[in-house]
């Protein structure tokens, strides 16, 4: 991605448990905010239940200024606004993959969030060739001190585990994601 004065960031808001029905009121609402951030989104979508059935959450991956414009983003979202999300997560990107998911999108496979957690101090290993499916791949960085907390990966597959990262992270997540956007 070139330089324009932007950064991106990585935005998870995580449902609060039983709000599912007001993020249902909520969805258009939702998708005409989003849309004024088409072009600054990579990568979106709700993360959800092990069976699919309901969301537990939405990620963005988006191109912004900085913090400030991250923060608006982030809070000014209806389901935030609402109470659907607390806590959210808002991390610095560096994309280690290049494009957006609809570029790397095959339709293929469901969907998963993975998330690598660094052991506190470490630093990032070089990235690894993606594998087949892979939709994003950045390393996650705080904005408080700039340290290095780990990689998020976006992928399709039918089923996801820890291969999808290099190895050394103290914990790895997996979460069922699905690409998100107008339906």
């Amino acid at each position: 991605m070139e330089d324009c004065g932007t950064m991106l960031h990585f935005v998870w808001g995580i449902d609060v448990p039983g709000t599912g029905p007001l993020r249902e009121e909520l969805v258009e609402k939702h998708w005409a905010y989003m849309d004024g951030y088409v072009k600054e989104l990579t990568a979106r979508g709700p993360t959800l239940s092990e069976d699919r059935s309901e969301a537990t959450g939405s990620i963005h991956i988006v191109d912004l200024p900085d913090l400030a414009a991250a923060r608006a983003f982030a809070f000014d979202e209806p389901n935030y606004r609402a109470g659907v999300y607390d806590p959210v997560l808002l991390l610095r990107y560096e994309d280690t993959l290049g494009g957006t998911m609809w570029q790397h999108a095959s339709g293929e496979g469901s969907g998963f969030l993975l998330i690598g957690h660094a052991a506190p101090g470490a630093s990032p290993s070089a990235a690894v060739p993606p594998r087949p499916g892979t939709l994003a791949r950045g390393e996650l960085f705080s904005h408080d001190d700039g340290g290095w907390l780990g990689t998020a990966v976006l992928v399709e597959a039918s089923r996801a585990d820890g291969s999808f990262l290099p190895d050394g992270y103290e914990e790895v997540e997996i979460h069922p994601w699905q690409m998100g956007g107008r339906r």
